[in-house]
This record gives C-alpha cells, structure tokens and sequence, in this order.
C-alpha cells in the first residue's frame, strides 16, 4: 500500500501543478470573483479525472529531477492560460483604441474581474466578451483544453528543448501581433469613422475660424461613438465568435508545438 501510495502521489502533483498554473492565468476562470476554494477543488476533481485515465504506466521516482518536472508542468499550464489571455486583451486594446478617438482616454473605470483599471468602451467590450464567451460554452472548452493537453504533452514532454530552441517564444510574439491585428480589427469602423470626423472639423476650422472647435467637437465625437457602437453592436457576437476560434486555434497550434507535431508557426 505504502509503495503504491508513493507512486501515486508524484504523477498526482504533476497533473495538479498543470491544472492550477493554467486557472491561475486563463480569463474567466482566473477572475477574483471566482472563489479560490472553487478553483482548488475544480483542479483537484480534473486532476482526478486525468489521473485516472493516465494510471501508472510510467512512475515517476520523487528525486532532484521531480522540480524541474514540476517547473514545467507549471510552464505549461502558464502558456495555455496566458495565450488565451493574451486575445482576451485585445478586447480591451480595441477599446483603448476607441476610448481615444471618442475623447474618453482620461476615464478609466476598474474592471473587478482583473481589479486594474481600464478603459470605458473596453472594459464594456470585455464584459460583453465574457458573457457571450460563457454562453458560447467557451469555460468548457478551456476545461476540455486542459484535460485534452495530456494527449498532446504527455508528462515526459521536451517544452525546455522547445524554449531553448525559441520556438515558444516566437511562437508567442507571432500571437501577440494577431492580437493587436484583431483588436485594430474590432476598433477600426469606429476608429476610421472619428477620424473622418477629426478631418471634416479640422476643414470647418479652415473654413470658419470664428466657431469654437474644442466646444462642437467633443460633443459630437461622443454622440457620433455613442451612435457608431449601438449600430455595430450586433455585429460584436460575429466578431467575438471569430475571436474564441483564434483562441482555441492557438491553444491547439501551441500543444501540437509543444508536442513536437508542427512547425512553429501560429
């Protein structure tokens, strides 16, 4: 019992350290209004369930090398998690965007899912993103990334080759630039639309230097992004959808790098 016991303990930890590194760092489940009991025992009943589809093929002797195994299931868990983090941001980078034309980069409210502070469109955007991200079923899907992530990378992976090489973090960068490439893409109708309007009030300053531009424009920035956003709202679930798929096409593309299945490249 005693020997059986010890070879249980360390596969257990190593599938425990993956899970919570990756609820530590993904959005939604990493949120603070999401109780840390929860996502102890969240981890803990996964860890479960992989433990016991995994067994105990492969034993893993509790020595000076089980740390380093432990440092790379939290890498891991890390990576998954951030890299959905990371087009989570671009939600918020669209409404910077917007938050700047309309006039409203001096107001920021505080988002209580991160507890920073953020801009106003964004932070309206995001919370749009995460209630159509948890009625797209998207939280299973990040559990389901998870438990799926041991038929990719199994416990004996080689992910410090892969760091040593630069494939993980080119691999990185390159989803960092489809980041800021979506969220130009979800800012740009309102963006190109107030800078048209910057246009035309900087041609009526021209052509009448006697009417205040500091007092006709911000109002009528405001009201025109005010307008724009009640008209694009319903393409927002389009274009949201577009990004979930990126995120899990990523995650993916990251497990199969890690894996050894595919070229570096997003």
């Amino acid at each position: 019992m005693t020997t059986m016991l010890f070879q249980v303990i360390p596969i257990f930890l190593l599938i425990f350290c993956r899970i919570t590194s990756f609820f530590v760092v993904v959005p939604v489940l990493s949120s603070k209004n999401v109780p840390m009991m929860f996502k102890i025992g969240l981890s803990v009943f996964i860890s479960f369930i992989i433990f016991a589809s995994m067994g105990l093929d492969k034993p893993i002797p509790m020595d000076g090398e089980y740390v380093l195994l432990i440092i790379r299931e939290m890498l891991i868990g890390v990576l998954l998690g951030f890299l959905a983090y990371i087009f989570f941001t671009a939600v918020q980078a669209a409404g910077a965007f917007m938050d700047m034309q309309i006039g409203f980069s001096m107001a920021s409210v505080i988002d209580p899912l991160t507890g920073v502070s953020t801009p106003m469109l964004g932070n309206l955007k995001y919370m749009i993103a995460i209630l159509l991200f948890l009625s797209f079923d998207g939280h299973h899907f990040l559990i389901r990334a998870i438990i799926e992530s041991y038929r990719w990378v199994p416990l004996d992976n080689q992910l410090f080759a892969h760091i040593y090489n630069g494939e993980i973090s080119d691999f990185l960068l390159k989803s960092l630039s489809k980041m800021f490439y979506l969220s130009f893409q979800l800012a740009a109708p309102i963006v190109a639309a107030l800078f048209l309007t910057d246009l035309g009030l900087g041609l009526l300053t021209r052509v009448a230097p006697q009417f205040n531009i500091f007092v006709i424009g911000a109002p009528l920035k405001m009201i025109l992004g005010f307008f724009l956003l009640v008209l694009l709202f319903p393409e927002l679930i389009s274009q949201f959808q577009n990004l979930f798929a990126t995120i899990f096409d990523h995650m993916e593309k990251l497990l199969q790098l890690i894996s050894g299945t595919q070229q570096p490249s997003p």
